[in-house]
């Protein structure tokens, strides 16, 4: 088939996601489903295959998923129900004031999302910003913006985090050195597509649900300190540093796999848990049996966004099978541009059809290392940057964060593209720019 077809099939599937949940009014569950089969049949894939590749794009996000958000969302409602939530939210305002607490949110949100994935820091986060939302009355879109745009913008182009780390290794670019200019780069792009946006988006777009995160009610006969509640929510983060500096520094082996594993997002987080139960439940006056009955309560809200999510996945999988990134890459081979502006349209052109940034990075990484190979003068860096900030842009139906984004906060589709879209889309090119003011220098 030809390119110019599976790229229209692919425009036309996605405009079916966006009809189905705005004018027929179906579950985006249902919506995404049925698009995935449209979309298989008019690619030609045998119906056997489409039913092999939805499961697996089921399979392969909630496997990834499924865990972390369950226990990030058992950890938030314990800082809700203990108290911690307002104890850290009483901190901040205090500290930043209220007319500063977007910044607050973003820097704090920039700090954990180094060691950390962008839906691990969600849903670490999301708890704090909510509580903090309800302590001030403002805006919740103010607030959280900012701490979503740090999280993004380090998860697509700063290291370790995994599409980094391949387009790295693509390109055979130092890792010191794209650490170094993905910070530089991340600071000035994060907060164009965070403060900045967020006080000019929260005067226009009001969520139209309460957020699906925690509850307003206070179980605990009396409230942590600050130095627990800030202990207990910053224990994944801490924990999953060690796998961070595992690389870097010399160690015993067994050290290192032990630091390895508690650092894995799923064990930190069951770890905190476990920590949250006692500091946060037990001490705090709360029995075992409000424990379990708050583990459940908290729980029941996710199964609407986990079908959201996994329909959302194996979307993403009917596209990649049908072969619409081989058909950007051919179309991309064509085209007489520089290396950097190369490997950021393909990129962005590979994330707007497959909804993955990760896919969109190691992909464009794949097809732009062989033109660029005999090159000289080019900056490995700044390319492996450029390629991570194209694999952020346009974030819509098919990528998972898009639901997990207007689930958590309460957002219309509508809503959602208002924000998170052009939230996505902002710190793509603004990046991007700077990469590009980058290079002229160095």
């Amino acid at each position: 088939m030809s390119s110019a077809y599976l790229i229209t099939i692919t425009i036309l599937a996605i405009a079916l996601v966006i009809v189905g949940v705005t004018w027929f009014k179906w579950h985006a569950f249902i919506s995404l489903s049925v698009a995935s089969l449209a979309l298989g049949l008019a690619a030609g894939l045998p119906i056997t295959k489409i039913v092999t590749d939805y499961e697996q794009g089921v399979g392969g996000i909630l496997s990834s998923l499924l865990g972390i958000l369950a226990l990030g969302t058992i950890l938030g409602k314990m800082m809700s129900e203990s108290g911690a939530g307002i104890q850290i939210s009483n901190y901040f305002t205090r500290a930043f004031g209220d007319r500063n607490l977007p910044w607050a949110t973003f820097f704090a949100g920039l700090i954990i999302s180094i060691p950390v994935f962008f839906e691990v820091g969600l849903v670490i986060l999301l708890p704090l910003v909510i509580a903090i939302q309800k302590t001030t009355k403002k805006n919740l879109l103010l607030i959280a913006i900012p701490m979503i745009s740090a999280l993004s913008i380090s998860h697509g182009i700063v290291p370790p985090h995994p599409g980094a780390m391949a387009a790295i290794g693509i390109f055979h670019a130092d890792v010191g050195q794209v650490l170094l200019y993905s910070l530089i780069v991340a600071l000035p792009a994060g907060i164009i597509g965070g403060p900045l946006f967020a006080y000019y988006i929260s005067k226009r777009v009001k969520p139209e649900t309460e957020p699906k995160v925690v509850a307003a009610n206070v179980s605990a006969t009396s409230y942590p300190s600050v130095g627990v509640s800030f202990f207990t929510i910053l224990l994944p983060i801490i924990l999953m540093i060690g796998t961070v500096i595992v690389p870097f520094v010399r160690m015993p082996a067994q050290l290192a796999h032990f630091l390895n594993f508690i650092g894995n997002p799923l064990i930190a987080l069951l770890i905190s848990v476990f920590v949250a139960y006692y500091l946060l439940g037990t001490r705090q006056g709360i029995g075992r049996n409000l424990i379990n009955k708050l583990t459940g309560e908290s729980l029941a809200p996710l199964a609407s966004i986990m079908m959201i999510i996994g329909a959302g996945g194996a979307f993403k999988q009917v596209l990649i099978s049908s072969g619409v990134g081989d058909a950007i890459a051919q179309v991309a081979t064509q085209w007489q541009l520089s290396p950097l502006v190369m490997a950021f349209v393909v990129a962005g052109l590979i994330r707007i059809a497959t909804g993955s940034a990760t896919v969109a990075l190691t992909t464009a990484a794949g097809i732009v290392d062989p033109i660029v190979v005999h090159m000289t003068g080019i900056n490995l860096p700044l390319l492996v940057i450029a390629t991570g900030a194209g694999s952020l842009m346009f974030s819509h139906v098919n990528d998972a964060g898009f639901w997990l984004v207007k689930e958590y906060l309460g957002l219309s589709v509508k809503q959602t593209f208002k924000t998170w879209t052009v939230l996505e889309t902002l710190l793509s090119f603004a990046a991007f720019f700077i990469v590009l003011i980058i290079n002229l220098f160095v």
